[in-house]
């Protein structure tokens, strides 16, 4: 009967369609033992050699309580061995048989920094429960680095206790914002931004060096050795610089960077110049809802640029003249584009702090996808699992379509549209197959602004 269901569907199926189902039925016939050994053996080589290097020596975080109403699922957590009691710390649950802390508990205070501040330094995300994943995958990488002078800011409450859960430090925010992804540009997302001034504003007094950073960028080194190596900074900040002004891992040049300052990733000194930035940028943006926060930054820091501190650090005085700001290496504290597209680090052969997922244009879903391609997300171990196993293929282009006639809009669709035909053919065989299909890298033209 199955039989006779799958021949009528062939029939009624378009002629590209027709050929590759009768192809694969005759492969399938002719390599059936291979192919259903492949299908349900548990060693498969491709699982076997992703799984060795993707979760060596990670354990999992147990799922959160019964008794927590919020269980978030299982996720990864640093190795034990290389870990002292600090990070063990974070990542432990709290006993199911606790209670939930009042939530005055979580109020944001100088006493609670200072249980996690280490080395007077402080290193702070935030955001809402839309964000969870990105959130730890930003602690799992910190942790993973022995940094363990972290706190996360929760937006709602379904954050706040997801992650008192699974062990992480958090304070509340008092946002009181709802769980969902806003979406780049919209009004939430305006008013998240004042919430990051807010808190900048409100730790600087407190006396200790802050280290700010959006959920979705990651670290792959510690960072703090570098920023001490810039004692007389009061801010270093990230930009959005594609083209490298350096080529060791000094301080970008300031006067040939024409990007703009990026407040993704960001270090700030409790100083008299920086605390009156931190007050005056926060006065700024709530006095004007329509003000972008980054451009509020922006316009003041470059209300006065230059000059030079000295001739060696690549400081520069800046927003009121007495302001020492550092704008560092876009080689190195990448942005979405000097990794992912250019792998500049690469090319000047350095190694790269951090990755901020900007420069890509699919929202929420295409930062989490190009972490994801780069090795760098943290996943439940079940989203790589695969019933009936996985199936990849390589498009291939001629190089006629590369490198014939003009570059232009036509031959970039002609390029890409001669790959989505293959995409849409190893979609058929991988469906009849019943397994997972792993694409590769396609050639194409980005978007260029």
């Amino acid at each position: 009967m199955a039989w006779k269901n799958s021949c009528e569907e062939v029939v009624k199926s378009k002629p590209l369609f027709l050929t590759i189902y009768a192809t694969v039925i005759i492969g399938v016939i002719l390599s059936s033992v291979y192919v259903f050994s492949a299908i349900f053996s548990s060693n498969s080589p491709f699982t076997s050699m992703y799984f060795s290097s993707s979760t060596q020596g990670v354990d999992s975080i147990s799922p959160a309580p019964t008794s927590s109403p919020t269980n978030p699922g299982t996720y990864f957590v640093p190795p034990r061995e290389s870990q002292d009691l600090l990070l063990k710390a974070i990542w432990k649950s709290p006993s199911p048989n606790e209670k939930m802390p009042p939530l005055k508990t979580f109020r944001l205070t100088k006493k609670l920094v200072e249980k996690h501040v280490k080395d007077n330094a402080i290193i702070v995300t935030f955001g809402n429960y839309a964000f969870m994943d990105f959130i730890l995958t930003w602690v799992k990488h910190l942790t993973d680095l022995g940094l363990s002078n972290l706190l996360v800011g929760a937006m709602d409450a379904t954050l706040l206790e997801a992650l008192y859960w699974k062990g992480i430090p958090v304070f509340d925010m008092g946002s009181h914002m709802s769980t969902v992804d806003v979406g780049w540009g919209s009004p939430t997302f305006h008013k998240m931004g004042r919430e990051k001034i807010i808190l900048i504003d409100t730790i600087l007094p407190y006396g200790y060096e802050l280290l700010m950073c959006d959920t979705d960028m990651i670290w792959l080194k510690n960072p703090l050795p570098y920023f001490a190596r810039f004692r007389e900074a009061d801010v270093l900040t990230s930009t959005d610089q594609v083209i490298p002004t350096v080529v060791d891992d000094r301080l970008d040049v300031w006067q040939q960077v024409s990007g703009a300052y990026n407040i993704g990733i960001f270090y700030w000194r409790p100083t008299v110049s920086s605390k009156k930035l931190a007050k005056e940028w926060k006065e700024l943006l709530l006095a004007d809802e329509k003000i972008w926060d980054q451009n509020g930054f922006n316009d003041l820091v470059r209300r006065q640029l230059g000059p030079s501190v000295d001739d060696e650090s690549g400081l520069v005085y800046a927003y009121d003249g007495n302001l020492k700001l550092g704008l560092l290496p876009a080689s190195i504290f990448c942005s979405g584009h000097t990794y992912f597209v250019q792998a500049m680090h690469q090319q000047l052969k350095l190694e790269p702090y951090a990755v901020h997922t900007t420069f890509q244009y699919a929202a929420t879903a295409g930062k989490r996808h190009r972490l994801r391609e780069g090795m760098l997300f943290y996943d439940p171990p079940e989203y790589y699992n695969s019933t009936g196993g996985f199936m990849s293929f390589k498009p291939s282009v001629p190089r006629s379509l590369l490198f014939d006639g003009e570059h232009d809009v036509e031959s970039h669709f002609a390029v890409v549209n001669y790959q989505i035909k293959q995409i849409r053919m190893a979609l058929a065989i991988a469906s009849l197959l019943g397994r997972t299909l792993v694409g590769s890298a396609l050639v194409w033209a980005p978007w260029n602004s």
